[in-house]
């Protein structure tokens, strides 16, 4: 056998022994190093303690007027939509009456004027589709007086003693958009 082969047999009848000293060097920097990060932990322990109660205040603070900004910007939105036709149905509503007072001309019985099937219709859809989109005729005949949803335009003697104080007639109709009112009603009271 050559002295190549020896070695390789020598190596390989001894047992592997761990290697003590380059771990038992790591070991002790571990513990020094744990030693010091437990040290310092409990030396500012409560000083971490209260910063950290504090940035949680802090954070809970700022989250709860980020929650009450973001509803109270959905609420806004929310509205502008259900009021964003106003402008619209506002600029739409002396069409509206005049769309009433030529149906109720031409319904009178001594009217020569005739209200065609096909305006009927037309009127008929406009109403219609305007109430799909929210918007609603107030109710005044014989109702009491509101001064926050009627406007008084006259005050005659009331023909019975029950419609004292009440609505005798409309000169305008009112109405309502999305529980908004866009337009008082005008009328007539007794008393």
């Amino acid at each position: 056998m050559n002295d190549k082969d020896q070695l390789q047999e020598q190596e390989m009848a001894q047992p592997e022994m761990p290697d003590m000293e380059p771990n038992t060097a790591s070991e002790s920097m571990e513990k020094s190093d744990n030693e010091v990060i437990v040290e310092i932990n409990e030396g500012n322990y409560e000083a971490l303690r209260a910063e950290n109660a504090e940035l949680k205040d802090k954070y809970l603070r700022i989250y709860a007027e980020f929650d009450t900004f973001r509803r109270r910007m959905m609420k806004e939105k929310l509205d502008l939509i259900k009021t964003a036709a106003q402008d619209t149905m506002t600029a739409l509503l002396p069409v509206l009456d005049d769309f009433d007072r030529a149906k109720k001309s031409a319904e009178a019985n001594n009217s020569p004027e005739q209200f065609s099937e096909g305006v009927a219709l037309v009127y008929q859809k406009l109403h219609n589709t305007l109430k799909n989109i929210g918007l609603e005729t107030m109710e005044t005949h014989q109702q009491p007086f509101d001064p926050e949803w009627h406007e008084a335009m006259a005050e005659i003697p009331a023909p019975a003693d029950e419609l004292k104080g009440k609505i005798i007639d409309t000169i305008e109709k009112g109405y309502v958009l999305g529980g908004k009112i866009i337009r008082h009603a005008k009328v007539v009271i007794g008393k």
